[in-house]
């Protein structure tokens, strides 16, 4: 299995603070988040390589953290072109370049490199059983979420009938957490869905497409699991403040 980190990305809703500096390398509680992300994904066995996915404008920050690290699976970063916002070529689009370009052809697990959770990476593969899983969180207010996050409906066997990239009214309250697996027999749909000149930005436009194309699942996580994108100042302060708790 391959895991990669989607860690593109111009953030400039977290200005001054990702002027120049990529967001998965900003500090929470003393470690950089994407330092959370690996230390989960070091744990799975399956994962015989991890690849960072960047932009050109960031990708010597990315080679600069990887340096001073000793982490025990191989990691690569992978750059797209883009230096600026009008270059890039989207979540999706870079993440089937990198595809194309590297040759993967194996299951693989996708995390949104601006995410801190708790909740166990295991436990969300264990609960996958051949399709597309998208990891998913209930945030239980509707208020909270509308405009801001991709939206899921199920049905009774967890199947995702609906995704919807934040949207103004959301149908419900469980939202997507940038976390995917994709079984290798899944990995050819992205490229036909940049083929088709879908919406190569958000993961939520592909995983919208491929739920009327294929089955996908989403598993939802309940309990004291806590989640945290850190797309604005208040969420990044939010999550400053609860794992320097921890910690």
């Amino acid at each position: 299995m391959k895991a990669i980190v989607l860690a593109g990305g111009f953030a400039k809703r977290l200005w001054p603070l990702t002027k120049n500096q990529p967001k998965p390398l900003l500090p929470v509680a003393g470690k950089p988040i994407i330092d959370y992300i690996i230390e989960k994904l070091l744990s799975i066995e399956e994962i015989d390589r991890i690849y960072i996915s960047s932009n050109r404008k960031f990708e010597q920050h990315f080679v600069y953290w990887l340096s001073t690290k000793n982490f025990s699976k191989e990691i690569e970063i992978f750059a797209e072109p883009a230096t600026s916002e009008s270059e890039k070529l989207g979540a999706v689009g870079a993440l089937g370049k990198l595809i194309k370009e590297k040759g993967i052809d194996d299951d693989v697990l996708i995390v949104a490199g601006d995410n801190i959770f708790d909740f166990e990476v295991n436990h969300f593969l264990s609960n996958h059983n051949g399709v597309p899983l998208v990891a998913l969180y209930d945030m239980q207010n509707k208020d909270m979420i509308k405009n801001k996050y991709g939206v899921v409906v199920l049905d009774e066997n967890n199947t995702i009938q609906s995704f919807y990239e934040k949207p103004e009214d959301p149908p419900t309250t469980l939202i997507s957490t940038g976390c995917y697996f994709f079984p290798k027999k899944s990995i050819s749909m992205i490229h036909e869905y940049l083929k088709r000149n879908n919406n190569p930005d958000a993961p939520g436009f592909f995983i919208s497409w491929l739920s009327q194309q294929t089955r996908v699942q989403g598993f939802v996580f309940n309990g004291d699991v806590r989640w945290f994108d850190i797309g604005s100042i208040e969420s990044y302060e939010e999550a400053q403040k609860i794992y320097s708790q921890k910690s």
